[in-house]
């Protein structure tokens, strides 16, 4: 692979003004739209050489064929262009979004006659004003049941409105008092209008205007002995307060506010963007994103903010971001454009923003889960994923069994192993197994015993494999034989633990099976004796299931370590007389493990604060004797 771009321009042809470019491909279609500050500094970064550059990076500009850019006079026209041209282009190597289509709205249809408020799904109603997202369609049900007593508009359908209107007779909702609309033969389509115009208002974050009005009206009507108005106006005060003691305050009552809470990994993100309006969180956005380039923290943040209020009718005052994007000064000038008033981005850093930020990430991290694993516990996702992967690694079969191994250890002490089996794709937990290592010299030779332990198994069948693998999982059933050989074996690591892998299939004599590794830090697979990994597609259903192994093997690894570590102080150094709870923590903070300590001197244990001499020593004995 030639290590410089045939379409790099030349350093002197790019300006250091601001601007936008874009990568286009052999055909024209535009790959990949950014922004820049100094366009010659960000571009010098895209043409540096390949072998430096993040693998999808790499995969981006190879897949180009040209680069092209404008210059704009302002760093604010330049995050406005890109908008524009990522909106218009679609390209493919951009951040890609997937809206969370499971939640439900309340709409209310501005540009009908006579608006109505519904429950809906579609976001594409012309001129509809939403709120929401509600978690279940019972909860829009009965917060429209509460808002219409307060503010009567209409709920019938268009066909009924139109009947009604056409025979004078009112709409059937409106006979029995649950539509308020021009059909109901009450009110002018003027003064529905203005009803509409109140409701909307009420859910916008009008909380205090709307509260503190039928109060006045109640007492006046009161205090004029028309106690039938004042009974109406005391109802639709119930309304009111009891559609807002459904939403608790989480900000000052006075604060209009949109908070971001993101989770992310090396190939996607969930975003939950709560909507605060009158310090009251009055819907939630949730969606997803797929990263083809290597993107994170503030650049993230930065697409994210773009894509949210792109189009955005209600801009709030402020923006609660968990990390400032380098440009929050245009983005800020951007959104002060849009709104027409000033807007401030912030990031929660104490008190009720950063407990609710707390909220926000904590639901965006389910969210991610949700995401990468919904698509591996279904059928057609399963075999797209099998049969993806048997096509990306060469295979003449699909892998319905694949065994995935990770190393963990403890500061280079406490290591273990895991296995964990999927067949068909899911998880069978009843065939996991952990292993216990007790020399070794790196990770490199940890993989490559674990693996000639496991593959010597494959030779004798009917031998139980009790004795060696230690199942913290399954504990107390007998646990199965390893029953037939997999027919991909997948490694936690890159290069050095392929090849272990590799050399210890080659040794045990089952080259029969493939082997593979999963890279964390860029989600690689690396094959044995190849210079470069393969790069499964960011959105493709195999990508997801080796993710979800490798997850898994990680996760058992980490619990039978911990199991070993708890064995290790309870057996270990509580039997040490004078050694109590308090004083074995201080003595492992200090030295990491047991097995460090075990190598300590007296003179060394007795620096430890609390430990005396006597007490020393009496640990370097019990701990040498064993």
């Amino acid at each position: 692979m030639a290590d410089v771009l045939p379409y790099k321009p030349r350093t002197g042809e790019i300006p250091t003004d601001p601007g936008v470019y874009r990568f286009r491909d052999a055909d024209g279609r535009v790959l990949y739209v950014g922004k820049a500050k100094n366009l010659r500094q960000r571009l010098s970064n895209y043409f540096a050489p390949l072998r430096t550059l993040h693998e999808r990076t790499r995969r981006m500009v190879t897949t180009a064929a040209s680069v092209e850019w404008t210059v704009v006079p302002t760093d604010v026209d330049s995050l406005q262009l890109e908008y524009m041209w990522i909106k218009e282009f679609d390209p493919p190597f951009n951040v890609r979004y997937k809206d969370d289509k499971s939640y439900p709205f309340m709409a209310v249809t501005m540009a009908d006659e006579a608006p109505r408020v519904i429950v809906t799904r579609n976001r594409r109603i012309p001129g509809a004003r939403y709120f929401g997202p509600y978690p279940k369609v019972w909860a829009v049900h009965d917060t429209i049941d509460l808002m219409i007593k307060a503010f009567p508009i209409r709920t019938c359908s268009d066909a009924s409105y139109k009947r009604a209107m056409q025979t004078g007779r009112p709409c059937f909702p409106g006979q029995i008092g649950k539509c308020g609309g021009p059909c109901s033969m009450t009110v002018t389509i003027a003064e529905h209008r203005a009803m509409v115009d109140d409701f909307v208002a009420f859910m916008a974050g009008g909380d205090e205007r709307f509260t503190r009005q039928l109060t006045e009206q109640m007492l006046a009507a009161s205090a004029a002995m028309d106690y039938e108005a004042a009974a109406k106006y005391r109802d639709k005060l119930g309304a009111i307060e009891a559609v807002l003691g459904k939403s608790a305050l989480v900000l000052a009552a006075d604060e209009d506010a949109d908070l971001f809470g993101i989770a992310e990994d090396e190939l996607s993100a969930a975003v939950q963007h709560f909507v605060i309006r009158g310090g009251r969180v009055r819907g939630v956005h949730a969606l997803t994103l797929d990263k083809e380039i290597d993107i994170a923290g503030g650049e993230l943040v930065d697409q994210v903010l773009q894509r949210a209020y792109g189009d955005a009718p209600d801009i709030p005052r402020r923006v609660i971001v968990p990390v400032l994007p380098d440009d929050a000064t245009e983005l800020e000038e951007w959104l002060r454009e849009r709104r027409g008033k000033r807007v401030e981005i912030s990031v929660a850093q104490r008190g009720q923003r950063a407990d609710l930020m707390r909220t926000a990430t904590l639901n965006a991290q389910q969210a991610l889960i949700r995401h990468k694993t919904r698509r591996t516990s279904d059928y057609v996702a399963r075999t797209q994923a099998l049969t993806d992967l048997q096509q990306a690694l060469g295979m003449d079969e699909a892998p319905l069994r694949i065994e995935c191994f990770d190393i963990s250890h403890l500061s280079g002490t406490n290591v273990v192993a895991s296995m964990v089996v999927f067949e068909d794709g899911l998880p069978r937990k009843d065939q996991y197994r952990s292993f216990n290592i007790a020399e070794t010299t790196d990770d490199t030779d940890s993989m490559y015993q674990v693996l000639m332990r496991r593959l010597a198994y494959l030779d004798r069948p009917e031998q139980e494999d009790a004795a060696d693998a230690d199942d913290s999982e399954t504990q107390g059933r007998r646990k199965p034989r390893f029953a037939y050989p997999p027919q991909l074996l997948l490694v936690d690591g890159g290069q050095p633990q392929v090849e272990a892998a590799a050399r210890a299939l080659k040794d045990s004599g089952h080259t029969e099976i493939a082997v593979c590794g999963i890279a964390k830090r860029l989600e690689e697979i690396w094959l044995p004796g190849d210079d470069f990994p393969v790069i499964l597609p960011r959105t493709s259903e195999s990508l997801y299931l080796i993710q979800r192994l490798r997850d898994e093997a990680h996760r058992f690894a980490i619990t039978h370590q911990r199991k070993r570590r708890r064995n290790d102080i309870t057996t270990v150094l509580a039997e040490v007389p004078g050694l109590g709870a308090s004083r074995i923590k201080v003595l492992l903070k200090h030295f990491g493990s047991v097995a460090a300590l075990k190598a300590a001197e007296p003179g060394a244990i007795e620096e430890v604060q609390g430990i005396g001499p006597v007490l020393a020593q009496n640990i370097h004995t019990h701990l040498s004797t064993r």
